[in-house]
């Protein structure tokens, strides 16, 4: 059995500008896992000839620019091309490749299909210049090309034993399209397959749905995508659209939802986390909704001191995330030197990046992770003379890092925020912002900071990542109950919680959190000053002992290993059998 994956986002290295944050990050984490796993799986994304984009700040205000790379540097060009009809036209993809070697050798290849040749017109030559345009049309004219271009692609290149098709979010929710095209009309590699389904059947239609499994990813109305009648007839034709609708796969006005479209041509559906599924439940009453809870890859996001560490204590650690249980047996000062190290390398990152001097004996929060308006990340600068008072105590310094979509108004506000607020919190706060947030600087931050901070409004969270990399570095959590943290939270022995609600008990939580910023606000300056603050200054082996605790629960378990192994029990294999 060989799978195939698809992700409009793969990160795999800075030097790729082709992901923009969690979700490409989660694609990256998983392929990595699938290798070391030796999973049969082939994946295949876009290669975005511009980036998603190089950020600085003006004041405050997020200027984004064109990333400069030049694929042939980077990836190996294939000699093979298949061809997309798209609004009409016939458009010619070119296939690149790159390989991920897992820690026994096996190899697991990436394609990204691109759309910038010579052969094609101008507008269509830039269908693959940008991650996430904001234009419907284009939007949608990418996805055509990711889930109807993605399986030829496979099939040119000689994967023809694929029994699974694993869409990974709404954005490859046309594969199935072109599944069904395939079957109703035969496979030409060499030239354009027609998207048009008419007189496809049910019967046709469940045929293509035991070869597909869906993904989601948020539970945030905005970020499903929804396109207008209008604007899928002009990108696949209204053929197509008629056919959907005939099978079902519309809403009812017509409009063309990619998460309602994955879910009714899947076999099996997931979320990412066990709170996600419940929320993604009640948001699609009609479907079926599992959960594989998100993991990541520890050799990829442990910094050297913590692998390091790991190496000399927990061998096998690279080949089995498990073996972290461990931890519990490593020495807190071993530990401790371990993430002064790290955090050393932070600090003088800071200062490189911004000019400031951060101090090594101060208590550090870092926030670092993608900024949308749920997210919250300026929570913590609310009130700026409660955090003040609070630092009377001890001194606090806060990292910040993270890109606000360039379309995203009030994502931009909060970065203007974090850097207005910078200067007006007193001597004893210090706060950072770093500019241009990627991979190597998510790794530096998740291992240097003393406490990882996240604070999104409840149950926006699908599940975050963000705070397993924390943990895996032995760096406890200070967390809103949602996404993963609900599952990896211990109070006091993981990390900390930011409330519960009256009369809530074991892991029960708010489902809507409604105009709850400043009551969190509150519930989080009340967590600083009577708990982390005085232990922090008071007893710094308390922060250890809870951070090793960590990485025995939290990082063993939030594992892209566990997370893979998931997947290929009770989603791929499953799938298989349903055939």
């Amino acid at each position: 059995m060989e799978i195939a994956y698809y992700s409009m986002e793969v990160a795999l290295d800075d030097r790729l500008p082709t992901y923009s944050g969690g979700l490409g990050v989660l694609a990256g984490d998983h392929l990595r896992a699938a290798a070391d796993r030796g999973l049969p799986i082939a994946a295949v994304t876009l290669l975005y000839n511009h980036g998603f984009f190089r950020q600085s700040l003006d004041n405050g205000d997020q200027r984004e620019a064109p990333v400069a790379w030049t694929p042939a540097e980077h990836l190996e060009e294939l000699p093979v091309r298949v061809a997309v009809a798209v609004s009409g036209r016939r458009v010619e993809v070119r296939i690149w490749r790159t390989e991920i070697v897992g820690v026994d050798g096996h190899s697991v290849p990436v394609h990204f299909l691109d759309t910038d040749v010579e052969e094609n017109a101008p507008e269509d030559r830039g269908i693959s210049d940008r991650l996430y345009t904001s234009d419907p049309y284009e939007r949608l004219r990418q996805e055509a090309v990711l889930g109807i271009g993605g399986p030829l692609a496979l099939d040119a290149l000689g994967h023809h034993g694929i029994r699974v098709h694993h869409l990974n979010e709404g954005h490859g929710s046309l594969v199935p399209v072109g599944l069904l095209a395939r079957r109703m009309a035969g496979f030409d590699p060499g030239g354009a397959v027609s998207t048009g389904v008419l007189g496809a059947t049910k019967i046709d239609l469940a045929a293509v749905r035991k070869q597909c499994v869906f993904t989601t990813h948020t539970p945030v109305p905005a970020g499903h995508d929804r396109f207008a009648p209008e604007v899928a007839a002009e990108v696949l034709g209204s053929p197509v659209l008629r056919a959907l609708q005939s099978l079902g796969c519309l809403e009812d006005d017509g409009t063309l939802n990619m998460t309602v479209l994955g879910m009714r041509c899947a076999r099996l559906v997931n979320g990412v986390s066990l709170r996600h599924r419940d929320v993604t439940r009640r948001m699609f009453p009609t479907s079926q909704v599992d959960a594989v809870t998100n993991g990541v890859h520890t050799v990829t996001w442990a910094a050297p001191a913590t692998a390091q560490l790991f190496d000399r204590h927990l061998p096998g650690w690279r080949r089995d995330s498990q073996q972290l249980r461990y931890a519990l047996d490593i020495g807190l000062d071993e530990l401790r030197a371990a993430h002064e190290a790290n955090k050393t390398v932070l600090c003088a990152e800071v200062r490189r990046r911004s000019g400031i001097t951060l101090r090594p004996d101060v208590l550090t929060l870092g926030v670092a992770r993608r900024f949308a308006a749920y997210k919250r990340n300026d929570l913590v600068i609310s009130d700026p003379e409660r955090l003040s008072a609070i630092a009377q105590c001890g001194p606090i310094q806060i990292v910040f890092a993270g890109k606000a979509h360039p379309g995203d108004g009030d994502a931009k506000a909060m970065i203007r925020h974090v850097a207005s607020v910078a200067g007006a919190v007193g001597h004893a706060v210090t706060v950072a912002f770093l500019e241009n947030y990627d991979m190597e600087l998510g790794r530096l931050v998740c291992a240097g900071a003393d406490v990882w901070l996240n604070t999104p409004t409840p149950s926006n969270e699908a599940s975050g990542t963000s705070g397993m990399k924390a943990a895996l570095n032995g760096v406890p959590s200070l967390s809103i109950l949602d996404g993963w943290w609900i599952e990896g939270w211990i109070e006091g022995v993981t990390g900390w919680a930011i409330g519960r609600p009256p009369g809530a008990t074991g892991r029960e939580v708010r489902v809507d959190a409604g105009d709850a910023g400043a009551d969190d606000a509150g519930l989080l300056y009340g967590v600083l000053d009577t708990v982390v603050v005085p232990a922090y200054y008071e007893d710094r082996d308390a922060i250890v002992a809870i951070g090793r605790r960590a990485i025995a629960l939290n990082g063993s378990f939030f594992s892209a290993h566990r997370m893979v192994d998931e997947y290929a029990r009770r989603v791929y294999r499953l799938a298989d059998e349903e055939r």
